[in-house]
């Protein structure tokens, strides 16, 4: 949870669009933005929405104190009458969404704010900071899961990243299927399951690979992970087993040709005896390097650099566009960004997912106006998440963590197989925009 204001995690323009609407009066129009991606990474087949729980986290300490007043006012960000707007700030709109861990594609309305403009206008830094770095980092740990299988995955990825950028891979990966993490604080924050034993460190303290392995059995018990490959690795095998016996937990291995290293690590163990202690393999593993580990005897994989760092996609491109605004009569008038490659589509709009009869996704339906009546396997993407200023229950906090694991689950089940598979290709469910008039033609 944040332990901070979260006003100032913005950009300096934010607050001078937000002085120059209320100048004109246009800052209390009623507004729609909306966040969403253009396009997924390249040959990437689906993106994973992450961070949304964090938005919702952060909202409710968006407030500008005596200490983010006087920053602003001793560097003239902004003017008298705004610093008197920001110091009883409170968002009073309504926020939906996808529900966090869903998939999202191209043109996928992810994030939807309704509010004034002012009120909108100042969170939309802090909504896309959360929303690009969780989203990437979900999306990666997706594909990695995929490639593990029925293996897990351990987010260790926290000393290759900013501290909290560490916290919040963790959480997106455990939305994304990983099992664990290595990061304490987010075991505290979010009730992650946190694991770890010991680095190489561990082993060169001490005078001797037996002298280490026996302290850390003494301290941590026989079925702990050890370290195998400070030295030689099979002799730290060996080591590990007679310090251990056959209720050795398992062996960790780091470097090195870790496919051909884990067959015969495998073998020797079972020549050892120890038949039911497991390997688990780190060591800059990629999704790619999952897939390729495959046909080893592996039983978890350890991933960090790759992990944190939205494997080579370390953001998720989201944009936050005004797409709907009351004009001076009151009335809602859509409206969107014309540049070229830059796009965006007018209007509030809700989205469908359509479903075959066995269940499969087919298409992402997004459409301005009302839902149309559709098919009856269509699943609802857009959930409430903030009415009327208040936080609605079970989208934060631990309870969120586990209700965007389990929609994730059931999100990836509802994919063709080829989408669990690395190779490039299209979004591998089309976006189809529903035209308006087109619905209302039906309809008649």
């Amino acid at each position: 949870m944040w332990q901070q204001p979260t006003s100032l995690f913005t950009d300096h323009y934010e607050l001078t669009m937000l002085q120059a609407s209320l100048h004109s009066g246009a800052g209390h129009r009623r507004s729609v933005f909306e966040a969403f991606a253009r396009r997924l990474p390249d040959g990437r087949r689906y993106g994973v929405v992450a961070g949304t729980g964090r938005i919702l986290e952060g909202l409710e300490h968006f407030r500008f104190g005596a200490e983010q007043l006087e920053f602003l006012e001793r560097n003239r960000v902004v003017d008298s009458r705004t610093l008197e707007y920001l110091e009883g700030f409170r968002f009073t709109g309504d926020i939906f969404g996808y529900a966090e861990g869903d998939l999202y594609f191209p043109g996928s309305p992810i994030l939807i704010v309704e509010s004034t403009f002012a009120e909108a206008c100042v969170l939309e830094t802090f909504i896309l900071s959360a929303l690009n770095h969780d989203s990437a980092i979900a999306s990666a740990a997706s594909r990695m899961v995929a490639a593990a299988g029925s293996r897990p995955c351990i987010e260790m990825g926290s000393r290759r990243t900013q501290e909290e950028s560490a916290v919040a891979a963790a959480r997106a990966a455990v939305i994304a299927g990983f099992s664990s993490t290595s990061n304490l604080e987010s075991g505290q924050r979010y009730g992650l399951k946190t694991v770890g034993t010991a680095a190489h460190s561990f082993t060169l303290l001490h005078d001797s690979e037996r002298e280490a392995f026996e302290a850390q059995v003494a301290s941590m018990g026989r079925d702990t992970t050890l370290l195998v490959d400070t030295y030689d690795v099979e002799q730290g095998v060996r080591t590990a087993v007679e310090v251990a016996g056959p209720e050795l937990g398992a062996v960790r291995l780091d470097s090195g040709d870790l496919v051909e290293q884990a067959r015969w690590v495998r073998t020797l163990l079972d020549d050892l005896g120890n038949h039911n202690t497991r390997i688990l393999v780190t060591s800059d593993l990629d999704e790619y390097a999952i897939a390729a580990l495959q046909s080893a005897p592996v039983d978890a994989y350890g991933v960090g650099t790759s992990l944190v760092t939205g494997s080579g996609a370390p953001t998720a491109s989201m944009v936050y566009k005004l797409v709907s605004r009351r004009n001076d009569a009151g009335e809602f008038v859509d409206v969107a960004k014309a540049a070229k490659n830059k796009s965006s589509v007018g209007g509030r709009k809700f989205a469908l997912r359509r479903l075959n009869e066995r269940g499969r996704a087919t298409a992402e339906l997004v459409g301005v106006g009302e839902r149309p009546a559709g098919d009856a396997n269509d699943r609802d993407l857009l959930h409430q998440f903030v009415d009327g200023g208040e936080l609605l229950p079970g989208w934060t906090g631990h309870e969120g963590v586990l209700r965007a694991a389990q929609r994730h689950h059931d999100s990836v089940q509802e994919l063709p197989g080829v989408a669990r598979r690395l190779q490039r290709g299209e979004p591998v469910v089309p976006t189809e925009f529903v035209d308006e008039a087109r619905q209302a033609g039906a309809a008649l």
